[in-house]
């Protein structure tokens, strides 16, 4: 089992590369670009978003990372391998900041989005709500997934 760490730590790295790049795109580039259109065109922009990324590549790298995290979290308390607390930090820090901050606050938006009857109570929850809020736990993804991707790859450089 422990044989598996290194391997595990460079699976969930990828992983974590990759949510960070997904996640910090949507911080610098795509909000913004959203913002500036008219905001029925942003919010149906931004729902097209929402229902193609749920495929299976998508929640391959995105579920399977979270996965992978939290068996680190567990082989690493199992061994007493020099990185095994810099991956099991990974694995927490990806489990809580990646994927519970996307459950808990940017699903619920974005059902809330997809919900929302057009005209100005979609606007509104488009610019006062989205815009600011679910920009702001995006950042706190990207932040959370760059450091998870730091903890894999320092903790597979000691596994």
């Amino acid at each position: 089992m422990i044989s598996l760490i290194p391997a595990l730590a460079f699976i969930a790295a990828i992983g974590s590369g990759l949510m960070a790049g997904l996640f910090f795109i949507f911080s610098v580039c795509i909000m913004q670009a959203l913002s500036r259109l008219p905001p029925e065109q942003g919010i149906a922009a931004m729902n097209a978003i929402n229902d193609v990324i749920q495929n299976p590549f998508f929640l391959s790298a995105f579920m399977g990372t979270a996965l992978i995290g939290l068996a680190l979290v567990i082989m690493a308390l199992l061994s007493d391998g020099e990185g095994g607390w810099l991956l099991a930090a990974g694995g927490l820090v990806y489990a809580v900041g990646v994927l519970l901050v996307t459950i808990i606050f940017n699903v619920p938006m974005n059902d809330a989005l997809a919900a929302a009857v057009p005209g100005q109570a979609a606007t509104d929850l488009w610019q006062q709500r989205y815009l600011i809020d679910w920009v702001w736990w995006n950042h706190v993804r990207t932040v959370a997934s760059i450091g998870a991707l730091a903890l894999f790859i320092l903790g597979f450089a000691r596994a």
